[in-house]
């Protein structure tokens, strides 16, 4: 892979919010993970959709959702079933654009492929394809090419799809101008506000208003049953509290599997690209192979001209700037005839002409960095830490079955179940029913358990409830109060405001609405007009409300009146002073600008269309279960 590949040409112009493409949503990490396994959450066609598969992809979009809110995101959002059912269906939609692009024998050319991949953000450093960070980044993960290069065709693929059917909606010129012609209309208005506060003063409740109100509203004045909890949590981090790792166990870890810390030998290159198309004529071919043989005796007399000779005859654009260069690269990123030939080469050695899929290359190797252990001491904490979990990891099984059973067994009490495996038992204030977290765990399943009768009764612990990966929750009510009513004392007064602005909005709309009929039918109103202002259709200068209604109104005839309540209980009066409309010429680019997001929505429109129409083709299965401590 070199980086002569061409740059910043996308293979899908649309890529469209109905369909998550990995490398387009999730990033790179979607393609350095091992395979999923598991059971099934899906089958599309006779194809399954792992449990894996899909664990995978809904940590990536909780990872992403976590990142674009600067890790400010709600838990309960993260955790929903609408997100891991948005996740599924997204897998789904893949997984039927795939089985069409392969029904339809969709093909992805080598040089589509390294247009792609070059234009990853993750491999490119100043801008620029990098041969050195596309070598790490795949080394450090345990990825061949191969392997990558599979994947990144099968996404490519789908998206071979995705721009067939997004790029094929028309939007007509006319049907765009009208559309930016309305939303850039102006229209000049004043304002009449009529006030409900300056009724407030003159409305005074009566008691007997007030206990009416209460009765004929007892819902709204009712206290849920509420309780304060106490709970104990076991994950992965109390249980990694408990294991120890000795000294033995991690120079054990680190003699026994050196590769792991070491640095693979690596070599800097550079070379001389004489492209042959594929299927090129002998002729061609032996024509291009003299001019090889021609530059390897030049370069054999003064290997100093190697950069020079490199930008005036190297077909790759991407290195000849660069006098050939290619940077550090290691085994299993180049193709392997260049890859054999520049490990078999001895430094500054100007190599025979070798032949690739991309031609004849004309080899040097400049630099060597020879293979390396990095030394015990420079890993040891790294060792250790990852020890500690992979024992946690298997204590946890053991430990969550104690969990547990003492939770069950001495059910009286969180003290045994904390005391026997050292954690913290943590307190709540006051919580009302139909709450769904407790101290930020949350599970309809255990906040039901938490309110059962049994518990609220006789103070029991719950069961141990699972509220997410590898985490334990078991808590008890110590305080319980049951649903009441409030007491007429404790809400008079908000009863009396209540009373007060409604009555004082009613009062505002009487008063508005006269006006308006009066002035409506062209006869003079007391009031003052604000000073006039302009507004816009597509800059909204007044709530949805009023904007829809001044925009609706008919302007045959100016002034024209309109009035509505609005947020607070006032009551406005607009009046429609001027109209202006643009005109707009045919090649007018805000015109083209509307088209293109038009189109935009059709070809969402079309493609949502022709996933239905996919998902009908092949058989689609859901399979997915709810997620764990959910109710049911």
């Amino acid at each position: 892979m070199f980086e002569a590949v061409r740059k910043n040409q996308r293979v899908a112009q649309i890529i469209l919010a109905l369909l998550i493409i990995p490398f387009a949503f999730f990033g790179m990490d979607a393609y350095f993970r091992d395979a999923p396994g598991g059971g099934e959450v899906a089958v599309v066609d006779g194809t399954p959709i792992t449990e894996g598969e899909f664990d995978r992809a809904l940590r990536e979009q909780q990872d992403r959702l976590r990142s674009a809110a600067g890790g400010q995101v709600d838990r309960a959002m993260l955790e929903s079933e609408e997100l891991r059912r948005a996740v599924l269906e997204n897998l789904v939609n893949q997984r039927v654009l795939a089985l069409y692009g392969m029904e339809s024998r969709l093909n992805v050319t080598p040089a589509q492929l390294q247009q792609t991949i070059a234009g990853l953000e993750s491999f490119q450093q100043d801008g620029r394809f990098s041969l050195e960070r596309y070598e790490a980044l795949l080394r450090a993960q345990g990825m061949s090419p191969a392997m990558f290069e599979t994947r990144v065709a099968h996404d490519v693929r789908i998206q071979q799809v995705a721009t067939a059917v997004g790029e094929a909606g028309f939007v007509p010129t006319a049907s765009a101008s009208r559309f930016l012609a309305a939303q850039l209309e102006e229209r000049t208005i004043g304002e009449m506000r009529f006030p409900a506060a300056r009724h407030v003063a003159d409305i005074k409740p009566t008691d007997e208003e007030i206990n009416q109100f209460y009765e004929s509203n007892a819902a709204s004045f009712e206290r849920p049953a509420r309780l304060k909890a106490e709970y104990v949590v076991l994950d992965h981090a109390a249980v990694e509290k408990q294991v120890a790792v000795s000294e033995e166990e991690v120079r054990a870890a680190y003699d026994s599997n050196p590769q792991r810390f070491g640095q693979p030998e690596t070599r800097q290159a550079r070379h001389i690209l004489l492209q042959i198309e594929p299927g090129a004529a002998e002729g061609e071919v032996q024509k291009v192979t003299a001019r090889a043989q021609e530059l390897v005796a030049e370069l054999r007399k003064d290997p100093s001209r190697f950069a020079r000779l490199a930008s005036e005859n190297s077909q790759d654009p991407g290195s000849a700037g660069r006098g050939g260069d290619l940077g550090f690269f290691g085994h299993g990123v180049m193709v392997k005839a260049f890859e054999e030939a520049a490990f078999a080469q001895k430094k500054d050695e100007i190599g025979d002409p070798v032949r690739s899929e991309f031609g004849l290359h004309i080899i040097q190797v400049t630099a060597i960095k020879p293979s390396s252990i990095r030394p015990f001491a420079e890993v040891h904490d790294q060792i250790a830490a990852e020890l500690r979990t992979q024992a946690a990891g298997r204590r946890f099984a053991e430990l969550a079955e104690q969990f547990s059973n003492t939770v069950y067994e001495q059910s009286d009490s969180l003290a045994p179940v904390a005391e026997a495996l050292k954690l913290e038992i943590r307190r709540t204030d006051w919580i009302a029913r139909g709450a769904d977290a407790l101290g930020g765990h949350r599970s309809e399943r255990l906040m039901n358990a938490l309110f059962a009768d049994e518990a609220v009764r006789n103070h029991r612990n719950t069961e141990a409830v699972e509220v997410g990966n590898n985490t334990l929750v078991a808590a008890r009510a110590v305080e319980f109060e049951p649903a009441q009513r409030l007491p007429l004392e404790e809400v008079k007064a908000r009863i009396a405001d209540q009373l007060r602005n409604e009555a004082a909005a009613k009062k505002a709309v009487e008063q508005g609405e006269a006006v308006l009929a009066a002035l409506n039918k062209g006869e003079s109103a007391t009031g003052a007009w604000s000073e006039s202002r302009s507004l816009q259709r597509a800059a909204p200068g007044l709530p949805a409300a009023a904007m829809a209604a001044v925009f609706s109104a008919p302007t045959a005839k100016l002034p024209a009146y309109v009035g509505l309540a609005v947020p607070g209980g006032d009551y406005t009066i607009y009046r429609i002073e001027a109209v202006k409309r643009p005109e707009l010429a045919n090649d007018d680019p805000r015109v083209a600008a509307v088209a293109a997001q038009y189109r935009r929505l059709i070809a969402e429109r079309d493609f949502s269309a022709f996933l239905a129409e996919l998902r009908g083709r092949y058989k689609v299965e859901l399979k997915l279960r709810p997620a764990a401590g959910a109710a049911g």
